[in-house]
């Protein structure tokens, strides 16, 4: 496999499962959280700041005003300086493309479909399922009340929505932004994994 393999997911969809043991199938690094760690120790900047700034993007409107005012100056709009969080996003971006000049790997979330567009040989991947669906998941996996995963299915959703809408002017979600699109409730996860596996395997 000579791939490099992205995954955006819905929240309790079992994208990052899925990326884990795609990654093993095909005997590959898989880059997650990783790439956090990895992204802070060569910028200089505390882990808590990356994750900081993904999780402040929860109204989009407030959201976009507050980021373009800091990132393009609140009096002339001009460039000469960018914010916090659009530095700590290029420094991620940074080690998304290192980790994938050093050969094929799955990379789950950060954008990678769109930091690696014009990188050849990758393969984006959508996994997505029913709110129920989710809602079922994220009820076993974390033990928590029906109406908690709700909310958090909800929150984690929109939360990389506007993370992403913002960072890339793309519309996550979006199918013709991915090769493939998976709905893990019709499959599973295990199916889910074969089937993009066969995918990734036929696809030129």
């Amino acid at each position: 496999m000579n791939k490099i393999i992205t995954i955006s997911r819905q929240y309790g969809s079992g994208g990052r499962e899925i990326g884990e043991k795609l990654a093993k199938e095909f005997g590959v690094p898989f880059y997650d959280n990783e790439l956090i760690s990895r992204a802070a120790k060569e910028s200089g900047f505390a882990e808590a700041a990356f994750k900081h700034a993904e999780e402040k993007a929860t109204n989009s409107l407030l959201y976009s005003i507050a980021m373009g005012m800091n990132a393009y100056g609140s009096q002339d709009f001009g460039f000469s300086s960018l914010s916090l969080d659009d530095k700590i996003f290029l420094a991620q971006s940074n080690i998304i493309r290192k980790v994938a000049e050093d050969g094929p790997c799955v990379i789950v979330g950060r954008c990678a479909d769109y930091v690696l567009k014009d990188v050849p040989n990758v393969v984006n991947v959508f996994v997505y399922a029913g709110l129920d669906f989710r809602i079922n998941r994220a009820t076993k996996l974390y033990g928590i009340s029906e109406r908690k995963a709700a909310e958090q299915v909800m929150k984690y959703d929109k939360r990389r929505a506007n993370y992403y809408n913002y960072h890339t002017s793309e519309k996550w979600g979006n199918m013709f932004n991915y090769d493939l699109a998976v709905k893990t409730e019709c499959v599973g996860i295990d199916e889910s994994v074969a089937l993009i596996k066969v995918f990734v395997e036929k696809c030129n």
